[in-house]
């Protein structure tokens, strides 16, 4: 019983611990990078989803959108 106990106390985060935590985040890396943080963990989240929605995708859309992508990227370098 002790064991199944101290797992459910492990799977209830609230409002307060939450908090706490982004504090001490805020404290150790400090407002800038934290920022860049999360705009880091923002962009991978966006690319591995666009990743996996395009494994169901058929090959040739695949590669249509990924030349649609290179030359938006181009035309924005230039």
């Amino acid at each position: 019983m002790g064991y199944e106990y101290a797992e459910l106390m492990l799977m209830r985060i609230g409002t307060t611990e939450i908090i706490l935590l982004l504090i001490l985040a805020l404290l150790i890396f400090g407002g800038s990078k934290l920022s860049g943080l999360g705009k880091a963990l923002g962009t991978s989240i966006r690319d591995f989803k666009k990743e996996t929605s395009s494994l169901d995708k058929p090959e040739e859309e695949t590669i249509e959108v990924t030349k649609v992508e290179v030359k938006k990227e181009e035309a924005a370098n230039v």
